[in-house]
C-alpha cells in the first residue's frame, strides 16, 4: 500500500480502495516492445469514483507535507498531478520533455538505458520559499524521478516529497531514488 523514505509511514489508501483502483488499472501486453506488460490507467480515469480517490489521496498528501507547488512529470504525472493540486489548493508546476516548454528553462539530463533524456521546467516557477510535491503515474526505474527532485533542488526550492501512484518494485526505482530523496518521502498508492 505505502511505503516511505524518509517521514511517517502512513497507508494512503484504504483496502476497499486499493481494489477499486487495481481493478481499473488494465495490463496491456507486448506495448510498447514485445515482453513489456503496460500498465494503462485510462480505465481508472474514466471512473470518477476511482479519479475521486487518487486525486483526494494526492491532495491529502499534499497537506500532509506541506506543498505550496505539485510538479507534474510528463505526461500521465500531469493528469493526476494538476487536480491534485487544484484540490489541494497550491500552485501546479509541469515537469516537461526538453524543448516542450516556451520561453527560459532549467533543464536536468539523466540516463535511459540506451543514451540519455533531459527534462526542463520554468525555473521562475519555483523559489526558496517552496516545498515541492512531485507526482507521477509510476515509479519503474526512477530515472525521470530522479532527474525531476534534483532538478527542482536546483531552483532553490525544497523537496517535499514524491508520491506515485503504482511502484514497479521489480524495477528497483526506490533504490535509485534513495539518495536524491534524502529525507524526504516516497508515498506510493499501490505497490505492484
Amino acid at each position: 500500500m505505502s511505503g516511505t523514505t524518509g517521514g511517517t509511514p502512513f497507508a494512503p489508501v484504504t483496502e476497499a480502495q486499493r481494489r477499486l483502483l487495481l481493478d481499473r488499472i488494465r495490463d496491456v501486453p507486448d506495448h510498447p516492445k514485445p515482453g513489456v506488460v503496460f500498465k494503462d490507467i485510462t480505465p481508472l480515469l474514466a471512473d470518477p469514483a476511482a479519479l475521486a480517490v487518487v486525486t483526494d489521496t494526492l491532495a491529502a498528501i499534499c497537506r500532509r507535507y506541506g506543498a505550496t507547488k505539485v510538479a507534474g512529470l510528463e505526461a500521465r504525472g500531469f493528469i493526476l498531478a494538476a487536480p491534485a493540486a487544484v484540490r489541494a489548493g497550491i500552485g501546479f508546476i509541469p515537469v516537461r520533455k526538453a524543448g516542450k516548454l516556451p520561453g527560459a528553462t532549467l533543464g536536468q539530463s539523466y540516463e535511459l538505458e540506451y543514451g540519455t533524456a533531459e527534462i526542463e521546467l520554468h525555473a521562475e516557477d519555483l523559489g526558496p520559499s517552496d516545498r515541492v510535491l512531485v507526482i507521477d503515474d509510476v515509479l519503474a526505474t526512477g530515472g525521470t524521478a530522479e532527474a525531476s527532485l534534483r532538478l527542482i533542488r536546483r531552483t532553490g526550492a525544497e523537496i517535499a516529497g514524491l508520491a506515485v501512484l503504482m511502484e514497479l518494485g521489480f524495477l528497483a526505482g526506490r533504490e535509485r531514488l534513495d539518495p536524491a530523496l534524502g529525507s524526504a518521502p516516497l508515498e506510493v498508492l499501490l505497490s505492484i
